[in-house]
Order: structure tokens, then C-alpha cells, then sequence
């Protein structure tokens, strides 16, 4: 995956090149451009397209939450001395994708970029269609545990876990059953359970004849 490129917008000439230098720290990460004002950050966006701007709210010009709404096609991580409530629950609705209150720490911007950077790929990885727990996974949403079935066991089903997710790819009921010393019948089970609880999917692989064979997947 390509570099994610950022624009920094910042008023003050020397934050923006402090934060210029923390950006360009973070692996995957290049500045494309930096601007000083409302104006020139729109200009900066409709000329570059860059996929990140860092985006003061004090501007000279215009505000960094008109600008927010004024932008398109590009995400935005608000980073401001503004701490009243009122700003942050705007520049959410906005569409902001993270807030940063002044001032911060280079460890601190770095951790917002690498969680903006795995949203990214996790979105690539997707592809064209998700289902909702791909949905609950980029949103954050606590999964909810399915009930144990009766008479499967909680340790049992941690060992079909561990088996699924070392595979690195996909196992049928017969692999998993080979791996964990289980039976057929009952490593299916056990992957049937996880693919309820979210855990994992079920991928069907259909050959030149017969039915389809039922391979699983670990999700996470």
C-alpha cells in the first residue's frame, strides 16, 4: 500500500513544522504540503488530493471546523487547544476521524496516524462488500459472546480456536478434527459455534462435482 499522504494546516509557522517532522517520523506516512490558513488548505486539498489533513481549528481566516465542512473525499484528524465539548461534538459531526488536543506529544500523534493506517487497511481488506461484523470490527462494536451450546465445553472450543487461527488460512471439519483429536462431528461443531459467535466464517468450496465442501476461516 502506497504512503498515506498528509497535509498539515496550522497557523502558527512553527507548530506546523513540528508537527510536519512528527508526521514524517511515522512509517507510511509522507507530508505532501503544509498551509496556514483556511483558504490555503482548501487550495492545498483541491490541488494535491492528499488522503489526511491535520487540521488546526484557529485560523486566521476561517475556522477549522467550516473548513472540515467545507471538504470532500479526504479525511480529517482535528488537532486544536479546544477543549469545550461543543467543538469536539462538532468536529465529530463534521466527520472528523480522530481529535488531538494541543499540546501533544510525537508518541501521541504517531499512535492516532498507525490507528488511521490500520482502519485503511482493514477497509482495503474488506473489499467491495462488508457484512456486519467487518462493520462492528472498523467501528469498534463489543462483540457479543455467543451461549456454549450443551455439550460443548469452553476449553475445547479454545483449542478449535487456537487450531483455526494457526492455520493461516482455511480448515474443513476433518483438518480441524486431525489437529485437535477431536471427531469430525464434533470439530464441526466447535466451528460452527465460533462462526456464530463472530469469530469465524464460513467459506464453502465447490469443486467439479458433488456438494460444496464447508471450509472455515478465523475472523478474530
Amino acid at each position: 500500500m502506497n504512503d498515506v499522504r498528509v497535509l498539515v494546516v496550522d497557523d502558527d509557522f512553527m507548530v506546523a513544522r513540528i508537527h510536519s517532522g512528527y508526521v514524517s517520523r511515522v512509517p507510511g506516512f509522507e507530508v505532501v504540503a503544509v498551509a496556514h490558513g483556511g483558504a490555503d488548505a482548501l487550495a492545498a486539498v483541491a490541488e494535491l488530493r492528499p488522503d489526511l489533513v491535520l487540521l488546526d481549528i484557529y485560523l486566521p481566516d476561517m475556522s477549522g471546523l467550516e473548513v472540515l465542512k467545507s471538504l470532500n473525499d479526504v479525511d480529517v484528524l482535528m488537532i486544536s487547544a479546544a477543549r469545550d465539548v461543543a467543538t469536539v461534538r462538532e468536529a465529530m459531526r463534521g466527520g472528523a476521524v480522530n481529535y488531538l488536543i494541543k499540546p501533544f506529544t510525537a508518541a501521541a500523534l504517531a499512535e492516532r496516524l498507525r490507528q488511521y493506517a490500520e482502519t485503511r487497511r482493514r477497509l482495503t481488506a474488506i473489499g467491495p462488500q462488508a457484512r456486519q461484523d467487518d462493520v462492528d470490527r472498523l467501528f469498534g462494536a463489543p462483540k457479543q459472546a455467543a451461549p456454549m451450546p450443551k455439550g460443548l465445553s469452553r476449553a475445547t472450543c479454545a483449542l478449535v480456536a487456537e487450531a483455526l487461527r494457526d492455520a493461516g488460512g482455511d480448515l474443513s471439519a476433518a483438518e480441524a478434527a486431525e489437529l485437535t483429536g477431536l471427531s469430525r462431528v464434533s470439530a464441526r461443531r466447535y466451528l460452527e459455534h465460533l462462526c456464530a459467535s463472530g469469530r469465524a466464517e464460513l467459506h464453502p468450496r465447490y469443486g467439479t462435482a458433488g456438494r460444496p465442501e464447508h471450509r472455515y476461516r478465523w475472523l478474530g
